[in-house]
């Protein structure tokens, strides 16, 4: 049996005072100098720009990612953008008073309203009413994928069939085959959580993976599939050894990937972090503790939020009790090659 939920976060628990300790950190970065969701070097001046009311180098940027065709970064760029205008739009408000017509502009309102709209316990009735506004950022240039990523959220929360879900999917890969967003956004919908099964998920997971190349952030969909069946504590006390073995799979693959970018690099942290979730949650400790390594300073909200009401906390309380249980040598009993933790 995998880790569960419960105990995974009765460990960070635990670990919260070990990290305290001295002596355990040796190769890592220091607490105080983890950053959570740091922007990179080309959305540090956009976001600075937005805290002053300037909308240009947010323009700008999103622009220069359209024209170059850089659909990963685009789509980056504006969830970070939108994350910040939940709380302060008045630049957004310029930006769209001064080109109405602007597609990055349209994109933007596009995901604040889906944004907004998933925070209401009314979602769905209100999902429905912003469709114009996703419809009239696909519109704007018909090459952009990012669009149809939003229109593939706007289907999971609207309840859409799956012949709609297919159909939007069709869009969606025909603009980018391998757009990391967009598999994102349909293997949520897949997931049993809302319309598929782990089975489900996994299945388009592996598949996405065998289709996409070595570097590609869609070599992260499996073990984003086991986290999704992890986190399902229904499933927990039913896990079978073939969806171990797709867990360890997933992270096997995840951690191929990892290798293909550079330590400390902040392109790949999301998908590190959700990597040493899952191997901590199998207790492949050594492996964890090599990717916290890689991860240095740049730790992610997801997916610790899920398991700490303070991300950054669990992410320091995770990798103290990683490296302490490295340090003292703890026997592991689990999968031979893997240290898989079979109870916790």
């Amino acid at each position: 049996m995998v880790c569960t939920m419960a105990s995974l976060r009765a460990m960070l628990t635990s670990a919260c005072t070990l990290r305290r300790s001295p002596g355990l950190s040796a190769g890592l970065p220091a607490d105080d100098a983890v950053l959570l969701d740091a922007p990179d070097e080309r959305l540090s001046p956009a976001l600075v720009a937005a805290a002053l009311g300037e909308f240009e180098p947010a323009a700008k940027l999103l622009a220069t990612t359209r024209d170059a065709a850089e659909w990963e970064t685009r789509d980056r760029s504006l969830a970070r953008l939108v994350t910040f205008a939940r709380n302060r739009d008045g630049w957004l408000t310029d930006w769209l008073a001064a080109a109405p017509r602007d597609p990055d502009a349209l994109l933007v309102k596009a995901e604040l309203a889906v944004r907004r709209a998933w925070e209401s316990p009314a979602h769905a009735e209100l999902l429905r009413e912003v469709a114009p506004l996703i419809t009239a950022a696909a519109e704007a240039d018909p090459r952009d994928p990012v669009p149809w990523r939003l229109a593939l959220d706007h289907a999971r929360g609207t309840h859409a069939s799956h012949t709609v879900f297919e159909s939007l999917w069709e869009q969606a890969v025909r603009r980018s085959a391998h757009h990391y967003g967009c598999h994102v956004a349909a293997l949520q919908y897949l997931s049993a959580a809302w319309y598929g099964s782990h089975r489900e998920c996994f299945d388009f997971a592996e598949r996405a993976a065998e289709d996409a190349a070595p570097d590609s952030l869609v070599q992260a969909l499996p073990v984003r599939a086991a986290f999704a069946l992890l986190h399902d504590e229904r499933a927990e006390r039913r896990t079978n050894s073939v969806q171990e073995d797709r867990i360890d799979a997933a992270a096997d693959l995840a951690i191929s990937l990892s290798a293909a970018y550079p330590p400390g690099d902040p392109w790949p942290a999301e998908v590190r972090n959700l990597l040493v979730h899952v191997l901590v949650a199998r207790g492949r400790w050594e492996e964890a503790l090599e990717q916290f390594e890689l991860i240095g300073r740049y730790a992610t909200s997801f997916p610790w939020a899920s398991v700490s009401d303070d991300a950054l906390s669990g992410f320091l309380d995770a990798r103290a009790d990683v490296r302490l249980r490295v340090a003292s040598s703890t026997p592991s009993r689990g999968r031979a090659g893997h240290g898989g933790l079979r109870g916790h």
